[in-house]
Order: structure tokens, then sequence, then C-alpha cells
């Protein structure tokens, strides 16, 4: 990408996904797994000095619901690519090794999906074909809708003020606000008639997306989104009190208790909270402190944030939606395309459990079009499966953390998270994060688990930079920029995770790992 701007610390003036796109800013060993009786060792070459670490899980410890809340949602790129077989193909897989529920995007009201128009009166007509095209398709790959209304269908808009996206969506406020309230109430009516109640009220509805940055044209921000809140809200629930809605929708984990207090003080509906945060984003903006604020620290910092806030406000058990979050709002291959990313979302799930509902990943396909159609596999986009159904290194950092059980056992480490399921046995992720580059020493790391009955056996698997990660791959091959379907072939099976490696527990039972930089290990221990 080639737009080189850095987001201002104070105000970001572009979007979540723009600030990575084209207009966005600018982007910024080998391993021999060996086994033994006792050991796997993943060593890279040549391995810096070894730093050793031993850390207990005392499996008879208290253990408290660890919900999969990293995995329940994912983002995508806009509505209508949710027509095409590649989508369609690239969310079947991330549903199958990850189960989620809901999937977000943006623009479910723009001009391509033709849901509005104004006849030779002046009166609305609706046309929810393409509506339906879409979220039949998502529902019956086991998905449901979390459903962002937006974007302005054109012949709403109130000035031709547009995201300047590939896709150029309108982001004034309506030109009509009582036809945009009659959009909502026949969008709401159209979805229950097709669906049924029972299933469109398990969905979501949020109002917009990221209202306090180049998302929405109104001014001033806070109080036009707010408003534009308060008819979307009214309307939904007009159709039915069932439906939930929710917002604002922000960037940089904003406008939170502003929020809250508008709905209380003006008796707005509200049934969760929503918020946006990404690893670089500026401490300043989100957090009030000018930094600097490490990448592995700010989502869980914003979650925290956000956390005693609403705990704080009016609704202080109102869940709490991080609708979108990533390591980067940049093109960084470094980044999302490499296997930094498993010890980094190990180490923001270990950080964020027990303080949000559900964390949305953006996003899980690079079939995605913000910036202009795809032009090279490995960009920096900011999702688990690239171009031509390539899995990258975050997809199996997700099969591995998909593996942890459904109860968190204590630990006293921070690049541990140890779990054990209601049904027996135990999971535990071990990692050895680095800053963006890898560079850092090699972990050899001894599990010891504590109060351990008899029978069970340890199975190991692992991503780094040589196990699970196709990128280095396509580097050597001269980082193509368009795929024969030999390399392609190839590319796949480099990114196949590889199966559990099993070995019986050693003395005091102990399993000994060595983890080179970038290094995300799953320990399982079953009978």
């Amino acid at each position: 990408m080639t737009y080189p701007s850095p987001r201002p610390p104070a105000a970001r003036p572009w979007p979540s996904r723009w600030r990575a796109s084209a207009p966005r800013r600018q982007t910024l060993s080998r391993l021999a797994a060996a086994l033994t009786l006792l050991t796997v060792a993943a060593t890279a070459a040549p391995p810096p000095p070894a730093a050793n670490r031993t850390i207990v899980i005392n499996t008879r410890a208290a253990a408290t619901p660890f919900p999969h809340f990293w995995e329940r949602m994912f983002g995508s790129g806009h509505a209508l690519l949710a027509m095409r077989a590649s989508y369609l193909r690239d969310l079947a897989t991330v549903h199958h090794a990850t189960g989620f529920r809901y999937v977000r995007f943006h623009g479910i009201f723009d001009r391509r999906m033709g849901v509005f128009r104004l006849n030779r009166q002046g009166q609305p007509v609706y046309n929810f074909s393409n509506v339906d095209h879409v979220y039949d398709g998502l529902l019956a790959r086991g998905v449901r809708p979390y459903v962002e209304l937006s974007f302005m269908p054109p012949a709403l808009a109130s000035t031709p003020a547009r995201m300047p996206f590939f896709y150029r969506p309108y982001i004034s406020p309506p030109k009509n606000w009582n036809q945009w309230a009659g959009l909502i109430r026949a969008f709401a009516r159209h979805l229950i008639h097709r669906y049924g109640l029972g299933e469109v009220a398990q969905w979501y509805f949020e109002v917009w997306n990221e209202p306090n940055i180049g998302f929405w044209a109104g001014q001033p921000r806070q109080a036009t989104y707010f408003h534009l809140y308060d008819v979307t809200a009214r309307a939904l629930k007009s159709v039915s009190p069932l439906l939930r809605v929710g917002g604002p929708a922000t960037a940089q984990a904003a406008w939170v208790p502003a929020f809250l207090s508008h709905c209380a003080r003006h008796h707005v509906p509200v049934d969760f909270v929503s918020t946006h945060v990404y690893g670089n984003d500026p401490p300043k903006s989100v957090l009030g402190i000018p930094g600097p604020v490490p990448r592995k620290d700010m989502v869980a910092l914003a979650v925290a944030k956000v956390h005693r806030q609403v705990a704080a406000s009016p609704y202080p058990h109102l869940p709490i939606i991080f609708s979108e979050y990533n390591a980067s709002y940049m093109n960084q291959p470094r980044v999302t395309d490499s296997a930094y990313m498993g010890p980094w979302l190990a180490n923001t799930i270990r950080r964020c459990a027990g303080k949000v509902k559900i964390m949305s990943y953006w996003a899980f396909s690079d079939v995605f079009e913000e910036q202009g159609v795809t032009k090279t596999p490995f960009y920096g986009g900011f999702c688990i499966i690239a171009e031509d159904h390539i899995p990258k290194a975050a997809f199996n950092d997700f099969v591995l953390l998909h593996q942890l059980g459904d109860r968190r056992l204590p630990v006293a480490s921070h690049s541990a998270l140890a779990t054990r399921w209601a049904k027996g046995g135990y999971a535990v992720a071990v990692w050895n994060y680095a800053p963006v580059g890898g560079v850092g020493p090699v972990k050899q790391v001894t599990l010891r688990f504590a109060g351990l009955g008899r029978g069970y056996r340890a199975f190991v698997q692992l991503v780094d930079r040589r196990h699970g990660d196709p990128r280095p791959l396509w580097i050597r091959m001269g980082r193509p920029r368009f795929l024969s379907h030999r390399q392609v072939r190839q590319l796949r099976r480099a990114a196949r995770l590889g199966p559990p490696q099993a070995l019986p527990l050693g003395p005091g039972d102990t399993v000994r790992l060595t983890l080179p930089p970038e290094a995300l290990a799953l320990v399982k221990l079953t009978r």
C-alpha cells in the first residue's frame, strides 16, 4: 500500500480498515521439531541464548468459566462480497475450524445492494433481494449476521460525501429522517417475515460504523450520530422489542460513557455496547496518555478501559462487544500475514478474558475490497485466509486456540493459558512473544502438571515461521503477485498444520518445549 499517513494521535481521520488500505497508512530457524520420550523441541537456527522457564499448572485448582469470546464472531469485506463463491468457501473453512457464530460487514444498504430508491412521486421503494441472497448464504453455513446498519443509500444521502473505499459508500446523514426510519422498519419486518422472529431475535443490530472518524459525515459528529442512533433504535424496537440494538461502534474505544449517558438520559433502547481497537492505535486517542504503548498491550488496555466505563455507567451489566480488533490497522505483512499473530492473539485473549462478551477479529477472508481488488497474496491484509484460499499462520493460531477448554485454571505466567474441559482433560497454550520482526531469545519451557492423575498422555501442536506459516515459502518463490495453480497448491501445503505429536509425560508430570520467537504451542493432556 502506498499512502504514508499514520493517523494523527488525537483524532484518527480515517476508519479502521481505511487505516491500512490503499489510502491508508503505508505498511510500513529454521525450526526442527524433535520429539524424545520427554521433550518436544522447536529450535530456530542459529538460536539466540535460551531463556529457561518453568510453568506450574495446578490441575486441582479452582477453575473459572472460560467462554471462547475471541472466536464467536469475525469481520469481513463488505456485504456484496458475501455472494461470491470464494467468500463463502473461506467462511465455511473458518466456521469448521472455530465454530464462529456471527459475521459482521459493512454496507448492507450500499448502492449495489439495491435496497432503497424513490419512485417518481418521491415515495420509498424497497428491494431486499440481495439482502436475502447474502443472509441465506450465511445461515446455510451455520453463521448468523451481526447486522451493521450502514451505509446511506444514495437516494437518501443528504450530501455527496463518500468514503474513498473501492466501493465508495455514502456516509452522510439521511436527507429525510422519516424515510430512514421507514427503511429500518421495513428492513426489520422483512427479516422477521423471511426468517422468523425467533431467529432474527438472536441477531445483533449495530448502528453504523466508526462515526467518530471518517465513516460519518454528520456535523457535529457525536450529536448527529446520537440522533441517528435514537431514530434507528426506536424504529427497530417499534417492529419488535426482542430485536437487539447497540452502538456506538466507534474507533479507538471512544464515546462509550457519553453514549450510555445519552441513552439513559433520553430513554433510548440499548442492548449492548460496541466499539473497536487495534494494536497500533494511538495511545492518546485510546487511553488518553501520550504513550508509547506496546502493540501487545493496546487491545487489552482498551478492553479494560471500556469494561470499567460500562461498570460505572447507568448500564453496569450491559454486554460489551469489540466488533473489530486486530494487531494492526495498517497493511503490515510482518504482522498480520506472519507467525507474529499467534503469541499476540494468545496474550490478548489471556488479558481480555472476563471483561468482554464478544471480540470480533477483523477479518476472516482476504476476499476484501476496501483498497481495491487484491493485488498480491500477502500484502498485510487483516484476514486469516489469504487470496486463493491459502490459510495464513493466524488461521492455524485460531485452530490451536479453539482447542482450549471451557474452564480456566490459574497460572503464574504471562506466556501461558491453562484450561480444562468439563468433559475431562487439559489444554495449555504457551508462546514466545517477540516484537515485530521476530527478534528475541529462544524459550526453553517446562510445563509441570501438579496434582495430575494417572494415565494421561500429552499431545503438542506448533505454529511458527516453519510450521503452519506459508508466507516464508511465498518469499522464497520471489514474492509473486499472481500465483500459478502449482504455486497455490504448494502454499496450501505449507500452510497445513501438522498433526498433534504424542509423547508420554516425563518425571513429575512434565513436558519440555523449546520455542523460537513467534512460536505458539498447544499442549493437550487426555486419557
